[in-house]
C-alpha cells in the first residue's frame, strides 16, 4: 500500500499545482456533484463511498481530457444540531459517549457543541480535511456553507420565483413533528425512523353510555363485519373532550390527537379492566358490540382501541380463537359464554374464497397463534386481494355489489358527515425519535406553507426534465415516474432551526430539503461570493445570471457580472447528480421539480446515479448506534488508496456495499503486489524504466507478446466502458484484478525466456508500455499511488492528468486470444494423459491439423449449421482433399462441435506451438517435439488433428 506520508505528499503537490481548479475554456465540460453532507458526526466509510465515486468519475473524465468541475460544500440547515446542542447542554450520557468515543471529539472541543454553529463549523472542517486526505479532486473554491449569507439570498430568490408562480401555498397539512424542537421534522432530523410514512386512518365513534369508545381503522367498510372492540387491560385508557364529545382513547394516543385536534383536554382517567364485557353500539349498522381484552393492541399506535372483523382479519380471527381456549381469562373477566357464542361474520364476496376468507388465509399460512410470524404475510394477502378484487356481499345493504374501495370512500364520507367518525394520522411504523431524543407525534398545520408538488402542471413538466435524463441504473427511472406522481403537497418551513428565513413570513425558516434543490448552480458562482456584498443579490441578479433575462444590474462591476454570468452557462446544465436510493422520494424528485419551474429547458440536469447503502459487517451502518468506522481510522490504518480500492471493488454504485476489515486487508495485498509490479519489470528490463515514449504499442515476434497486448486493450475497452456507465467495481475488476490474473498467467509463461537475450528484450518493451497504460488506468481509483509510480519510473507532469488509455482494436486479437488456448490446451491435455498412463515420458510428439481439415472448418463456418451433408458436398465440390470417406468422417465431428468451438479462423499453430516449446516442455516435464507434416508417427496419432486440437503421441 501506499505510505500515508507518500499520500500526503502528493496532495500538498495537486494543492500547490491547483490541480483540480476549475475554469471555463475550450474544453468539452463535464459538471459532476454529490448531495452535499449535513456535518453534525465525522465522516464514516460510508460517506467514504458515496464521495469516492463521483472522484473516481471526475478524474477519469480529466484524463480522458475533459474540464471537469467537482465542487463540495455543507449542508448545515435544520434542527438536528440544534437537538445535539441540547442534549450536549444537558451533559446526555449517550450523546457524549457516541461523541466521545465514536467521533473522537477531544473533550475540550466537546464542551464548544452546546453551540450549534460550532458543531456545524467543526465537523466540516473534519470532513474538508478527510476529504483531502482521501485524494479526492475538488475545487474548493467553491466551498459554501447554507447558512451563508450570499447562499441565502440564492435560496430567497429560488423562492420568491417558486411563489410568483403560484407554487408555494399556505395551509393544513399533517407532518412529523418534534413537541421537544416545536419543530416539523424531515428523515435527516431523525436518529429512528426514517423513511416512515404518514397513514390516514378513519376514527370510527362506538357510543358506550354517552361517550364514544373511538377505534381507528384503514378499513371502514369492515363495520358490517364487527363482532367485538379489542382493548389493552394492562395499559392506560383516558376520557378526553374533543369539541363538545367525550372521547375514551389510551392515554400514550393523546399527544397525537393533542396535535391533530383542536379544543381537546383531559377529563379523567378510565378504568380499562372495568370495561372489558361491557357493550358499545356500531354507528353504521346499530349493532351491540362486547369489549374484549387483548395484549396485542399497542397503546402508543392510533387510538389504542381496535375493533374486531375477525371473518376478514386474520390476526382478529386467531386473536379470538385464541381467547375462546384461554379459560383463565375468560373467566376472570367473566366472559365466557359471550365469547364463546361469536361466530366471524363474512361480508365481503372474494372468488376463490368462501364465507369466511380470513380462516382460509390462517390455515393457507399455517398460523398458530397470535404471535406466529405468518401472521402478518397472511394479513397483507388477503387486505391486499379484498382491495383489489372484493365485492361487498348482501349482509352490507345499499353497499351491495360495489367494490371494496368505492364501499369504502362512500362509508368515510357518511361516518364524517354525520359525526359518527373522524380522521386522523398517524406514522406507518414506530418509532420516530427526532436527533434530540424525542418521540415524535403526527401534527396537522394549518398556516404551514407547502411547496405544491400535487400540481399538475408542475407533475407534467417534472415528468419531462425525467425523459431527458440519463438514469443509473436505468431501473430506477421507474421509481422517480412513481414520486413524481405520488408527491403531495410538502412542508417546506419550520419554526426553530439554521437555514434561511421565508421570504415573504420571517417567523419561518425553510427547511433543509427544500433550500437544497438547485444548489448545483449556485456552486458555478460561487467562487465570485467573497468579492461582493451579499446586501447585492437581488432578484435581477440572480434573474439575469441564472435565466438569462435582459436588464441592467449594477451592483457589481460589470466586467465581473460577465464573468459570472458566463461561468454559469458554461457550467450548467449539470451532467451528474450522485445520491442516496432513500432520497429518490424527496430530495432527488424535487431536484427536477425546481429546476423544471425555475429554469428553461436547457438547462436542465442531464443525469442522476443512484447509491446504494453501506454495511459494516453485514449490518446497516448507524452512526447513532455506533455501528461505524470513521474513515479517518480506515485511512490512518489501510491508507487512503486502499480504503479508495475496497470502496470501489466490493459492489457497483447503486448496490449495497459492506465494509468487511478481512476483505479490507486483502485489498492491500493486491496494491501491494501492483506497486511492487513496476520493480519487477525494472528487474526484467535490467535498467531504470523511462515511461515516456512507450505510449505506442511495440512490435512483437512472440505470440505470447501479442497475448499480453490483445488482453491488455481488451481490459481498457471494457474498463472504458464500464466507467462510462458509472459501474466501478466493473471497471476496476477490469484495470486490477483481471489484468493482474493476465499478469500472472504472462509471467508464467515467459519465466523460461528470459534467458534469450532478444526475447527478454521484447518482453522488456512490452512490459514497460503495459506499465504506463496500467498506472493510468488505476490512477482514478488509487490515485497516490499511481503518481508515485509515475513519478518515480519517468512519466511526465502529473498522472492525475496524463490522458487515459486509448484502446487499440487492432490489437484485441480473437486469433492471439485462440492461440494461448491451443497452448494451455495441450499443456493440460499432456499432464492429463501422464496422469492416466502413470509414466513418466521421455519425449511428446504434437501434430498440427492439415490444411484440408482448415478448409473443412471454413465450409462449416459458412454453411452456417451442423449440415454434415451441405458440408460434405461444399467439400467434395471444392476438392479439399482426395479422401471423400475422411472427409465424410470429418464433416460428422465437426457437426458434433462446431457449436462448442470458437472457431475464428486457420492460425499458424505449428508455429505458435514451435515459440512455446520450452514453456511446454517445462510444463510437462518432457521434451516437446511439434511437427508441420508428420515425419514420425509411429501409432498413426496425427490423423487425429483437429483445427485448435493437435493431436499427441507420448513415448
Amino acid at each position: 500500500m501506499t505510505d500515508i506520508k507518500v499520500e500526503e505528499k502528493w496532495q500538498k503537490k495537486w494543492q500547490e499545482a491547483n490541480l483540480f481548479e476549475s475554469d471555463p475554456n475550450d474544453k468539452e465540460k463535464i459538471f459532476i456533484t454529490v448531495a452535499f453532507p449535513y456535518p453534525s458526526g465525522a465522516m464514516h466509510v460510508g460517506h467514504g463511498r458515496t464521495y469516492t465515486v463521483p472522484d473516481v468519475y471526475a478524474r477519469f473524465k480529466r484524463m480522458q481530457g475533459y474540464n471537469v468541475l467537482f465542487p463540495m460544500a455543507w449542508h448545515v440547515t435544520g434542527a438536528p444540531v440544534l437537538g445535539i446542542a441540547k442534549r450536549i447542554k444537558r451533559q446526555d450520557p449517550w450523546t457524549l459517549d457516541i461523541y466521545k468515543n465514536v467521533h473522537k471529539v477531544p473533550e475540550d472541543e466537546l464542551q464548544k457543541f452546546v453551540e450549534p454553529e460550532y458543531i456545524v463549523k467543526y465537523f466540516s472542517e473534519e470532513y474538508h480535511d478527510v476529504m483531502t486526505r482521501m485524494g479526492y479532486s475538488i475545487d474548493w473554491r467553491r466551498e459554501f456553507n447554507t447558512i451563508d449569507p450570499h447562499y441565502q439570498k440564492f435560496v430567497e430568490w429560488q423562492f420568491r420565483k417558486l411563489k410568483d408562480k403560484g407554487l408555494v401555498r399556505i395551509g393544513e397539512h399533517p407532518v412529523k413533528y418534534c413537541p421537544e424542537c416545536g419543530n416539523p421534522v424531515g428523515d435527516h432530523d431523525l436518529l429512528e425512523g426514517e423513511g416512515v410514512g404518514i397513514n390516514e386512518l378513519t376514527l370510527v365513534k362506538f357510543e358506550m353510555d354517552g361517550d364514544y369508545l373511538v377505534a381507528a381503522t384503514f378499513r371502514p367498510e369492515t363495520l358490517f363485519g364487527a363482532t367485538n372492540l379489542w382493548l389493552n387491560p394492562e395499559s392506560e385508557y383516558i376520557k378526553i373532550k374533543v369539541d363538545d364529545e367525550n372521547w375514551i382513547i389510551s392515554r400514550n394516543a393523546y399527544d397525537n390527537i393533542l396535535n391533530q385536534k383542536k379544543d381537546t383536554s383531559i377529563v379523567s382517567d378510565v378504568d380499562a379492566p372495568a370495561m372489558i364485557g361491557k357493550y358499545v353500539k356500531n354507528p353504521l349498522t346499530g349493532d351491540e358490540h362486547i369489549i374484549l381484552p387483548a395484549s396485542f393492541v399497542d397503546p402508543e399506535y392510533a387510538t389504542g382501541v381496535v375493533y374486531s372483523v375477525p371473518g376478514h382479519a386474520p390476526a382478529d380471527y386467531i386473536a379470538l380463537m385464541d381467547l375462546k381456549k384461554d379459560a383463565e381469562t375468560l373467566k376472570k373477566y367473566g366472559i365466557t359464554d359471550e365469547v364463546k357464542s361469536i361466530r366471524p361474520v363474512g361480508m365481503i364476496n372474494l372468488k376463490g374464497f368462501g364465507e369466511i376468507p380470513a380462516e382460509e388465509m390462517i390455515q393457507k399460512f399455517d398460523v398458530e397463534n397470535q404471535n406466529h410470524p405468518n401472521l402478518k404475510e397472511a394479513t397483507n394477502e388477503i387486505y391486499k386481494l379484498e382491495h383489489a378484487k372484493g365485492i361487498m356481499s348482501q349482509k352490507t345493504g345499499e353497499y351491495e355489489g360495489l367494490s371494496v374501495s368505492d364501499a369504502r370512500d362512500k362509508i368515510i364520507d357518511l361516518l364524517r358527515t354525520e359525526k359518527k367518525g373522524d380522521v386522523m394520522h398517524e406514522f406507518s411504523e414506530r418509532p420516530v425519535i427526532c436527533r434530540c431524543g424525542t418521540k415524535c407525534v403526527v401534527k396537522i398545520l394549518d398556516d404551514q406553507w407547502f411547496l405544491k408538488y400535487s400540481d399538475e402542471d408542475w407533475t407534467e413538466k417534472t415528468y419531462k426534465c425525467l425523459e431527458g435524463m440519463n438514469i443509473v441504473p436505468e431501473e430506477v427511472r421507474a421509481n422517480f415516474q412513481y414520486y413524481i406522481d405520488w408527491l403531495q403537497d410538502w412542508a417546506c418551513s419550520r419554526r426553530i432551526g439554521l437555514g434561511t428565513d421565508l421570504p415573504w413570513n420571517k417567523k419561518w425558516i425553510i427547511e433543509p430539503l427544500s433550500d437544497s434543490t438547485i444548489y448545483m448552480a449556485y456552486y458555478t458562482i460561487a467562487k465570485y461570493m467573497k468579492d461582493i456584498d451579499p446586501e447585492a443579490l437581488n432578484d435581477q441578479f440572480f434573474d439575469e445570471v441564472f435565466l438569462g433575462k435582459s436588464g441592467s444590474f449594477d451592483g457589481i462591476d460589470a466586467e465581473l457580472f460577465k464573468d459570472i454570468k458566463d461561468e454559469f452557462n458554461y457550467w450548467y446544465p449539470l451532467n451528474w447528480r450522485l445520491s442516496a436510493k432513500d432520497l429518490v422520494g424527496n430530495h432527488l424528485s424535487f431536484h427536477m421539480f425546481h429546476h423544471a419551474a425555475i429554469f428553461p429547458e436547457d438547462k436542465w440536469p442531464r443525469g442522476i446515479v443512484v447509491f446504494g447503502m453501506g454495511l459494516l459487517e453485514g449490518n446497516k451502518m448507524s452512526s447513532s448506534k455506533g455501528n461505524i468506522v470513521m474513515l479517518e481510522d480506515a485511512i490512518e490504518t489501510y491508507g487512503s488508496d486502499v480504503v479508495r480500492l475496497f470502496l470501489m471493488s466490493s459492489a457497483e454504485p447503486w448496490q449495497d456495499f459492506d465494509w468487511r476489515e478481512k476483505e479490507v486487508r486483502g485489498i492491500s495485498k493486491r496494491l501491494n503486489w501492483f506497486m511492487e509490479f513496476a520493480d519487477r519489470v525494472e528487474e526484467i528490463c535490467g535498467s531504470k524504466i523511462e515511461l515516456d515514449g512507450h505510449e505506442s504499442a511495440p512490435e512483437v515476434k512472440k505470440s505470447i507478446n501479442a497475448w499480453i497486448l490483445s488482453q491488455l486493450n481488451m481490459r481498457i475497452r471494457d474498463a472504458t466502458t464500464a466507467l462510462e456507465g458509472f459501474q466501478t467495481r466493473k471497471a476496476l475488476q477490469e484495470s486490477l484484478f483481471l489484468l493482474k490474473k493476465d499478469m500472472d498467467h504472462y509471467f508464467h509463461r515467459i519465466e523460461h525466456e528470459l534467458d534469450d537475450e532478444e526475447s527478454r528484450r521484447e518482453i522488456g518493451e512490452v512490459l514497460v508500455h503495459l506499465l504506463g497504460i496500467w498506472i493510468r488506468l488505476m490512477a482514478p481509483f488509487v490515485p497516490h499511488a499511481a503518481e508515485e509510480l509515475w513519478k518515480t519510473h519517468g512519466g511526465k507532469g502529473f498522472a492525475s492528468e496524463a490522458s487515459w488509455p486509448q484502446y487499440n482494436p487492432d490489437l484485441i486479437n480473437d486469433k492471439v486470444q485462440k492461440a494461448e488456448e491451443i497452448v494451455q490446451g495441450l499443456a493440460s491435455d499432456i499432464n492429463e494423459i501422464k496422469n492416466i498412463i502413470d509414466v513418466k515420458p521421455n519425449k511428446v510428439h504434437i501434430y498440427v491439423a492439415p490444411d484440408w481439415k482448415w478448409r473443412v472448418f471454413d465450409i462449416a463456418k459458412e454453411v452456417g449449421k451442423p449440415d454434415i451433408g451441405r458440408i460434405m458436398g461444399q467439400a467434395v465440390k471444392q476438392n479439399v482433399y482426395d479422401n471423400k470417406k475422411e472427409i465424410a468422417g470429418f464433416a460428422k465431428k465437426i457437426a458434433r462441435e462446431m457449436t462448442r468451438i470458437n472457431y475464428v479462423g486457420q492460425i499458424d499453430e505449428y508455429s505458435i506451438i514451435k515459440d512455446s516449446l520450452d514453456y511446454l516442455s517445462a510444463e510437462v516435464d518432457a521434451e516437446v517435439i511439434v511437427y508441420d507434416e508428420p515425419t514420425y508417427d509411429p501409432e498413426g496419432k496425427s490423423g487425429n488433428a483437429s483445427p485448435y486440437k493437435p493431436a499427441i503421441y507420448i513415448e
